[in-house]
């Protein structure tokens, strides 16, 4: 039999029980979980970013966001980041973070990024209708406001016209046509009451030009309605057929049709739901040509001209600022 000495000895040189290779497992797996305190991204290392605000804004209206960096820990980590928007909605300066919404009302969710790297944090817009304008007081136009026709260069009819109103032209003195053609107002030329007119006549045009735009609308209004706001194109604008102007029920609300060129008019203008044509402004950035037997409403204010072909007719004003009126045939221009 073997000695306690030999077993003892036998034992210490054999291999390990499970047991005990478990309890080794064990203690180590402890001590690596005991000294892994920090987390694998090492500290100081960008690891999120948030922006902020989610914001709800209306149409045209400008917004700063603000993005923060932080480590896996949440410190606080140092960005610059590079911001764009990714879900429409607006625009935004690429380094600032100056957020400008666009004119289509919505929801664009995660759309303002913020980016640094790999690493991105987002915010969501919504973007509502801008209010509608007041309408311009009855002062709007000054001098202005009485006349039919008003001109910067000269003012022409062909036969059988009948303007409702009064007529002026400054600082040209040129008033031919009449008769045949009618005039039911007062008619000056090239005098202190047609300059004053005319003076009325740029501040109300630069002040139409100024108000911001609320809908972006297309080349040709015919076929559409249009709730009470101020509309602008990028372009030349047409009227081929009908477009509708609709109040909602309110008798002073008001419209504005921002057109940087050219106006034509080849259909009519209806007004419903309380829309008034003396609350219509037409903003025109060159001519305006209101074609044959066109029914045109509202106020025109050009920048260079206003021509009225055979037969069409005008509830409201042309007013010119440096160019000609000029009327065709059967032409009736009536203040609303």
């Amino acid at each position: 039999m073997k000695s306690s000495m030999q077993s003892r000895i036998l034992r210490a040189l054999s291999p390990p029980g499970l047991g005990t290779r478990l309890a080794v497992a064990v203690a180590f797996a402890g001590l690596v979980s005991a000294c892994d305190v920090h987390s694998p991204t090492a500290p100081g290392t960008l690891a999120s970013i948030t922006v902020t605000p989610d914001v709800t804004l209306a149409t045209n209206t400008t917004q700063q966001f603000i993005a923060v960096g932080r480590d896996a820990e949440g410190v606080v980590v140092s960005i610059s980041p590079a911001w764009s928007v990714v879900a429409s909605g607006g625009s935004i300066n690429a380094s600032s973070g100056l957020f400008t919404s666009g004119s289509t009302a919505g929801t664009y969710t995660n759309t303002v990024e913020a980016r640094n790297g790999t690493i991105a944090g987002f915010a969501s817009v919504v973007v509502t209708a801008s209010a509608p304008p007041p309408p311009p007081p009855p002062t709007f136009l000054g001098a202005a406001a009485t006349h039919g026709i008003l001109a910067g260069s000269t003012v022409t009819c062909v036969d059988l016209g009948v303007i409702n109103a009064d007529v002026s032209v400054s600082p040209g003195s040129a008033i031919t046509g009449f008769p045949p053609c009618a005039i039911t107002g007062l008619r000056n030329a090239a005098n202190t009451y047609a300059a004053n007119a005319q003076g009325d006549l740029t501040v109300a045009y630069l002040a139409l030009a100024g108000m911001a735009c609320g809908t972006t609308i297309t080349a040709d209004l015919g076929g559409t309605t249009l709730a009470p706001g101020v509309y602008c194109s990028g372009s030349s604008v047409g009227v081929t057929g009908a477009v509708t102007f609709d109040a909602q029920g309110d008798p002073n609300a008001a419209f504005i049709i921002q057109v940087p060129s050219a106006l034509t008019v080849a259909g009519s203008v209806v007004l419903i739901g309380g829309a008034q044509a003396k609350n219509l402004y037409w903003q025109v950035g060159s001519s305006a040509t209101i074609g044959t037997g066109s029914a045109m409403a509202g106020n025109i204010l050009a920048f260079t001209s206003i021509t009225l072909v055979d037969n069409a007719t005008l509830l409201g004003r042309a007013l010119a600022r440096n160019g000609a009126v000029s009327l065709g045939t059967n032409n009736v221009i009536t203040l609303p």
